[in-house]
């Protein structure tokens, strides 16, 4: 069997300010005459001979070939490249392409969302109006639900939801549909991307599936990679090109940018691959090629597992240390000063955001078919699960000390959204907890400087307005819960004028006075 070989010696042209870039030199030629500087012209022409490496220039990078004319295009960044799905996700990646010099499309079923961003507006907290309309003006962002354009775009990028259903499985209409829209309008060499978190086998069976026609093909081959540079057999080119990189989107992180956070890709063959890091290498700071669409899915459960895993031991230590008396919060911060070996994890009332909450039953209900029990994967997942309702077990208990029931008492939920500082409600604990003490006979209010109102979701439809967080308000209720620990909030005030204050954030640590109506949970 041939191999065919993209070799780390020369940046490709157009990419020397990069040294991250060396992976985009698809072609032997590319690095060969330095190669040869360094010695090895005779060893490179003898792997020749032999037959053990072909240069891919030769047969799929060379001029006129659909890989090369789309990597051409990526580099110089007249490629049109369409993002679907403009959420939390989508939209700030079609705005970075448009930042980073690409005609960029963003594409959504909802026309409210469309017709904002098309006037310059946002609905996004985090995302600036003003960035919008500055690449609107430009004329290198737009937004459309007319999904006959994806016919135009060189590359697509999906950034769709993955919700579970009510039973807690995978719910993939999103993805199918999608793919089944990109499928109706699918042009050779085009690139089709898919970022939403979903399990293994998704993109290269479910989504390739789909694509497929009887004139556009895009087999499934095997490759290798040390991270930047890929080793292949020989194979015909295909007709379009497909690839999963894992969105890595942190809503409100001040700490890195999204161009900053380094892109994982994988593609169904060594062709789809590389034309997907071309693409992400002209946006962000740095690509990391595994050797298969299943590695790069795998890579992003593994990721949130972590996270899901380890947050689960520390509610579940909360738990215990709340009987012993002990304070975790007090314990994780004396842990935190080994230098080595701990990364410190918080409890909270649950988890919230669209990964951590949803991925591991992804990979539980795939772990199905291979007859694999995810025993600490689901532990976990119920650990968490249960937050929520010892949320409001504990705030009866403490109403219950003072001589109140849950029933009828007023309770003022601070904080709707899954973390401090940011408008996405997506999955938040909070918005169980509503539904649990509305479902006790609560009369629940809410207050969140970021999230408005609760109206109408996949799951809940509370119909309810955020209030004013004044003293006369907090006084007013029996209980102030706080949910999220946003940082506009004074908590001075919140203990001072609550007749009670249950804190399942460690956000009062720093109140000093009337310690006595605070109740950590």
């Amino acid at each position: 069997m041939e191999f065919l070989r993209w070799p780390s010696c020369e940046l490709a042209p157009g990419l020397a300010n990069s040294a991250s870039r060396t992976t985009l030199t698809r072609g032997v030629h590319y690095g060969e005459n330095r190669c040869l500087a360094d010695g090895n012209r005779s060893n490179l022409q003898s792997r020749k001979k032999r037959g053990k490496m072909t240069d891919i220039g030769k047969v799929q990078g060379a001029p006129g070939t659909r890989a090369a004319d789309l990597r051409a295009k990526l580099q110089d960044r007249t490629a049109r490249v369409g993002v679907i799905g403009l959420g939390y996700v989508g939209l700030p990646l079609a705005l970075l392409c448009a930042k980073a010099g690409f005609h960029a499309t963003g594409f959504d079923i909802d026309p409210r969302k469309t017709e904002k961003l098309e006037r310059g507006e946002s609905y996004i907290h985090h995302i600036p109006a003003a960035s919008i309309a500055e690449e609107v003006k430009k004329k290198r962002f737009q937004a459309t639900n007319d999904f006959t354009r994806l016919e135009a775009m060189n590359a697509i990028i999906i950034c769709v939801p993955t919700p579970l259903d009510k039973h807690r499985e995978p719910d993939m209409s999103f993805v199918l549909n999608t793919a089944k829209m990109v499928s109706a309008h699918l042009q050779a060499g085009q690139l089709i991307v898919l970022e939403s978190t979903t399990y293994p086998g998704t993109t290269d069976e479910e989504m390739l599936s789909i694509l497929e026609s009887a004139t556009l093909k895009c087999p499934v081959s095997p490759y290798t990679t040390d991270g930047s540079t890929v080793t292949a057999p020989e194979a015909k080119e295909p007709d379009f090109f497909l690839a999963f990189s894992p969105e890595r989107e942190d809503p409100g992180n001040k700490n890195f940018q999204t161009q900053q956070v380094p892109k994982i890709v994988g593609g169904v063959n060594a062709s789809s691959a590389l034309a997907a890091q071309a693409l992400y290498q002209s946006i962000f700071e740095r690509t990391h090629l595994v050797s298969s669409s299943r590695a790069a899915e795998m890579t992003k459960l593994l990721e949130n597992i972590y996270r899901c895993v380890n947050i689960a031991l520390v509610n579940e230590l909360k738990l215990l240390c709340m009987r012993m008396d002990i304070d975790i919060w007090e314990v994780i911060a004396a842990a935190k000063t080994k230098p080595f070996g701990f990364n410190a994890f918080y409890p909270g009332p649950g988890l919230g955001g669209h990964c951590i909450p949803v991925d591991p039953f992804y990979l539980t209900w795939k772990a199905r078919e291979y007859e694999f029990p995810t025993r600490f994967i689901e532990l976990a997942g119920e650990i968490n699960t249960a937050m929520p309702h010892h949320v409001v077990n504990h705030l009866a208990a403490a109403l219950g000390e003072r001589g109140k029931t849950l029933p009828g008492a007023r309770i003022l939920v601070l904080g709707a959204a899954y973390k401090k500082d940011i408008d996405d409600v997506r999955e938040s604990p909070a918005l169980k907890i509503i539904e649990l003490l509305g479902a006790h006979g609560a009369l629940v209010d809410y207050h969140d400087p970021f999230v408005p109102r609760l109206g109408k979701m996949r799951k809940y439809d509370f119909g309810l307005q955020s209030i004013a967080l004044t003293a006369e308000t907090l006084r007013a209720h029996d209980c102030t819960l706080i949910v999220t620990d946003h940082s506009a909030v004074d908590y001075d005030m919140v203990v001072t004028e609550s007749p009670l204050v249950v804190d399942t954030r460690n956000a009062t640590s720093r109140v000093a006075h009337h310690r006595d109506k605070i109740v950590p949970c």
